[in-house]
Parts: structure tokens; sequence; C-alpha cells
């Protein structure tokens, strides 16, 4: 299964003037069920920032919402097409997000994109993550999808610990190993998605390998339960099979999610609401202390 030529045409067609870019980051908000985890991940760090704030009277209540906030320093870790880079940056102008990719096209790409729209709070630059390293420098790291696709995660983890400021946040979303790439749907444990290193994180593995990067507490809990799993399917891995049989049947796409779609978006609002005790995603926490 060819994963990155789909996600590339895709970028494409909806690259050809900002606004379709900014719809296709909604479109991927709504179809990807990760972005629910992680946005509701974020709203709480954001939430946590500002009940500090508060409580410490930097929040003046004759400020707009535009003046209210501290500077924040933000990693986006594998930055792809851009679209968490554009909600964090989106959420207050004193947030200065840097985003970083392997990706050369990419990167040029999301410049360009970002310029266009005057968000003046974020940067693209290329970084192979095992190297990159700025000392105490962010509030937030977040890390989607992206340790799956690295050998030598622990020189990474060890990165993003040094990167850290003392009370920084790592937030990172990615497979857990209860067939978090859909291994188990292909014949000798071949992935859905080709691109993977690792067909997931255990739970505790991951917790374990933080621990020994530094970090003092982590915090994991298992994302794409059982309605997860449906909606994947239904919004995403049926879709992606289609297209990877021939791009023509994108027109038929819109008549598909007519249909499926209500029944992803309740399952993906379920799977955001519940405890689960085993599921294909993890959404891990960790803190320096």
């Amino acid at each position: 299964m060819q994963y990155d030529p789909i996600k590339k045409s895709l970028g494409k067609v909806f690259n050809k003037t900002p606004l379709l870019r900014i719809l296709f980051y909604k479109l991927l908000d709504l179809l990807l069920l990760r972005a629910w985890h992680v946005k509701r991940e974020i709203g709480i760090w954001a939430r946590s920032l500002r009940q500090e704030e508060n409580n410490q009277g930097k929040a003046g209540q004759n400020k707009s919402p535009q003046q209210q906030g501290s500077a924040r320093h933000i990693l986006d870790a594998g930055s792809g097409f851009g679209q968490y880079s554009y909600f964090l940056s989106g959420l207050s102008p004193a947030w200065h997000v840097e985003a970083v990719d392997v990706k050369e096209e990419q990167i040029a790409d999301c410049n360009a994109f970002f310029k266009q729209i005057n968000r003046e709070n974020v940067n693209f630059a290329i970084a192979d993550l095992t190297q990159f390293k700025s000392p105490a420098r962010f509030d937030l790291i977040l890390s989607v999808d992206v340790m799956e696709h690295i050998a030598d995660d622990e020189a990474v983890f060890r990165n993003f610990y040094d990167s850290l400021t003392p009370a920084g946040t790592l937030l990172i979303s990615t497979p857990s190993d209860q067939g978090g790439s859909d291994v188990h749907d292909h014949e000798e444990g071949a992935s859905f998605i080709d691109e993977h290193v690792r067909d997931g994180y255990n739970i505790t593995d991951i917790q374990e390998k933080l621990k020994r990067a530094g970090f003092t507490k982590t915090e994991a809990r298992f994302t794409y339960g059982t309605p997860g799993q449906l909606a994947w399917r239904l919004s995403m891995k049926y879709p992606i099979l289609m297209l990877n049989r021939t791009k023509l049947l994108f027109i038929f796409l819109p008549f598909y999610y007519l249909f499926t779609y209500p029944v992803a978006f309740f399952c993906n609002w379920l799977d955001t609401r519940m405890q689960h005790k085993t599921g294909t995603g993890l959404m891990v926490k960790a803190w320096k202390q």
C-alpha cells in the first residue's frame, strides 16, 4: 500500500490557492481521528497556561484577546502539510511555532503558504529529528505520526528532552502495537502503510524509552478504540484503497462521504470521549519535571 503518493496528489489538488489549502486543513481535521485527539490535548495544555497566567496576574482584564497570553515557543516536530502549525499559530499571536520536517519540498511549500496568509509567527525549516536540538527552548513539542517512521527513536526522545524548557510538555500521537498500522489485515504482517519502520509502540515500552531519555513523568492512553477503528476504515482506509486503484475514483468521493461520514463523525466523537482498554493508537505525554 502506497500512502505517500495519495497524500501528495491530494496536497497538489488543494494547494492551488490559500483558500483551498485552508479547506484541505479543515477536511483533515474532520476526517483524521488523530486530529480530534491531538487538538483536544492542545486545548487542555492551552487552558492550563491560561489558568497559570490568570493565577500570576499576567492576563490583564483590559487586554484584548490578541494581547492576552505570554510568549510561548512550540516545536512542530515532523510538520508534514503544516495543519497543526496552522492550528497552533492561530490560537495566539504570542506563540511562535517552529516547524521542522525532513522533506524539502513540503517545507518550501509550507513556507510559501504561510507567507501568503501573513502568518508571521510560524517558521518552517528542514531538520532531521535525530540531530535536531535547541536546548531549553520549547514550552511544547508536538509530534504527530512521526516516531513510527524513525528507527533511532531514543535519540529523538533525548533531543526532545534537551529542547524542552524545565516546565515544558511533550505530546506524541503514534500508532500502538495493537494493530496500529492495520498490520493484522495483511499477509505476512505487512503494514497498511509502507513507510513505517515499526508497526506501533507498546504502551509501556514507549514510556520506558522516554524515561531513559530523562523524562520524570509520563502518561499514555489508547486512542482508536472500537469506534475509532471503524471511523478510520470508513473515512480513510477504504477511500485510499480505492484511490490506489485509480485516481478517477476521486470524483466519487463526495458521494461516498455523503453516506459514510455521518457514521464516521459519530464514531470519532465517541472515541475521544471513551477510555479504551486497548486501541490501535496512542496519545503520550511527558514532562521534564
